[in-house]
Formats: C-alpha cells, sequence, structure tokens
C-alpha cells in the first residue's frame, strides 16, 4: 500500500466543496476534459488518475469516451458516486494501480489517454512521483499519452513544489518523454505559473 500523500497530510484544502458549488452554478469547468477529447481517437479509453470529486471523468464521458476515474480519498470517492453516478470509480492510491488491480475491478487495463490533472502530481507522497509516472506508463496503449497539469510553485496548501526541469527529470526516469508543454489547458504558450504536460513513451 502507498505511503501517505502531501493530500492526506494537509490540514485544509476545500477542493470537493468549490467544485461543487462551481458545478452547481454552471462554471466552466471542462477545460481538462477538452483537451484529453482532442487527444483522444473517438471512442477511447481514458483514465483519469487521481479523479477527486469526479469533473474531469464525467466531462471526459459526456464526449463519448470509456473513462475509469481512479480515487483514494474515501470523502471524494463518495462525492463522485453521489454527483456523478455514471462515472466508474476505483478506490485506490496510484502508487498502487495496476493492470491486474484495473481487471479485478471490471475496468480495462490500456488507455489511449491517461488524465493526471487538477494538481494531483504535486500531492503524491514524498519520492513517489517516478513510480506513479511508471505505473501510468505501463497503462498505456503503445501511442497513448497521459496529460499532467500542475502549479509548478505557490500551489494549493499541502503541495510541493515541483520545477518543470525537475519534472521532466522525472518524466525520463519514468521511461516516459515530454512531446508538448504548454501553459493552459487551451494549450497558450508554456508559463511560470501553471504546467500544461503531454507525455508519451519514450522511444
Amino acid at each position: 500500500m502507498g505511503r501517505q500523500t502531501r493530500w492526506e497530510s494537509a490540514t485544509t484544502h476545500g477542493y470537493g466543496v468549490r467544485f461543487a458549488e462551481l458545478v452547481r452554478d454552471g462554471a466552466d469547468i471542462d477545460g481538462e476534459a477538452r483537451l484529453v477529447d482532442v487527444l483522444a481517437p473517438r471512442g477511447a479509453t481514458v483514465l483519469d488518475a487521481g479523479s477527486g470529486m469526479g469533473r474531469v471523468a464525467a466531462g471526459i464521458q459526456r464526449r463519448g469516451h470509456t473513462v475509469t476515474a481512479v480515487e483514494k480519498d474515501p470523502a471524494l470517492v463518495a462525492q463522485s458516486e453521489e454527483t456523478f453516478p455514471s462515472v466508474p470509480v476505483v478506490p485506490a492510491d496510484l502508487i498502487d494501480l495496476t493492470a491486474d488491480l484495473l481487471e479485478s475491478h471490471g475496468r480495462p487495463t490500456s488507455y489511449d489517454v491517461i488524465a493526471v490533472v487538477g494538481n494531483v502530481i504535486v500531492f503524491l507522497a514524498p519520492d513517489s512521483e517516478v513510480a506513479v509516472l511508471a505505473r501510468l506508463r505501463d497503462l498505456l496503449t503503445d501511442s497513448g499519452r497521459i496529460v499532467v497539469g500542475f502549479h509548478p510553485a505557490y500551489g494549493p496548501g499541502g503541495a510541493r513544489d515541483y520545477a518543470p526541469g525537475e519534472f521532466e527529470a522525472d518524466v525520463a526516469a519514468a521511461g516516459l518523454a515530454v512531446a508538448h508543454r504548454f501553459g493552459t489547458y487551451e494549450l497558450h504558450p508554456p508559463a511560470e505559473d501553471y504546467c500544461v504536460y503531454v507525455l508519451q513513451r519514450a522511444s
């Protein structure tokens, strides 16, 4: 089993409540899902790794893809199942995520796109980033890609700072390569305050 994540160590974050309010108010919360849809073939298999309260997974599902959500936090799993009951959620730590585990939950074991968005990567357990990225790499189809989005510094309380150079070194150590880097999910140029990476298997 995985060690305690930075998310679990954070004392206050209010994520679930904030996004429940945005969903209720009809705010545009689909930027990540739109980018995944652009990257995915039609009717793709998509994994939302660290799916939280389910908003990204639901947005991907609405676009016609077979989505699997994975979330460790029991409160967020419950919120996701209540808010988006059609989204299947596997309750698991990303460090433990394997094809066998997914199969045991009746879910696909390889994915065209994996989303690791909403600062998930900066809330992992300390020193687990390479291992998690390698786990996700093993779940990709041959042409599959991973979308990672995070604040590299000054992120939410409890998150680590993760400079782009350090992240890119970990990507390489996990057997992945950077295909693209953007500053937003709308594909603006790279920025200092937010990173959106598209990764693929290393050659």
